[in-house]
């Protein structure tokens, strides 16, 4: 029951910030939601999003294995700034999104919208918070 009023949370507060970002004329990288550990920054799909104490303003340190445990929060080859939302571009090239300069990261460990497990993983991983 726990899980789905959890859930329920977080698809109407996934539906107020989708309605937010299209008011406003465009759809950000990512969004807030509320979840067990308070307001967070999470995909469109509602996965929660981490940032890494090893990584610089702008800078991603996170590559190859690190990379595969905690997938960077990808960004179009185009992508251009989205209010605190920017493209950084990674060691291979590739684009990955930042909040506020920090690196975005998803995290394997979580499995559906709303989990948090990776939050203080090695003590250098947190939820990305507003």
């Amino acid at each position: 029951m726990r899980h789905l009023v959890l859930s329920a949370a977080i698809t109407a507060g996934l539906a107020l910030s989708a309605c937010e970002a299209y008011s406003a004329g465009h759809a950000q990288p990512a969004m807030q939601a509320q979840t067990s550990a308070g307001l967070i920054v999470v995909t469109g799909d509602g996965m929660s999003l981490y940032t890494f104490d090893e990584d610089s303003a702008g800078q991603s340190n996170c590559n190859g294995g690190c990379a595969q445990a905690w997938p960077p929060l990808a960004a179009p080859a185009n992508a251009t700034a989205e209010g605190n939302f920017t493209p950084i571009t990674r060691a291979d090239g590739t684009k990955q999104w930042a909040y506020k300069g920090q690196p975005l990261y998803g995290w394997q460990g979580d499995a559906r919208p709303g989990d948090v497990t990776g939050d203080g993983v090695g003590g250098t991983w947190h939820l990305a918070r507003p």
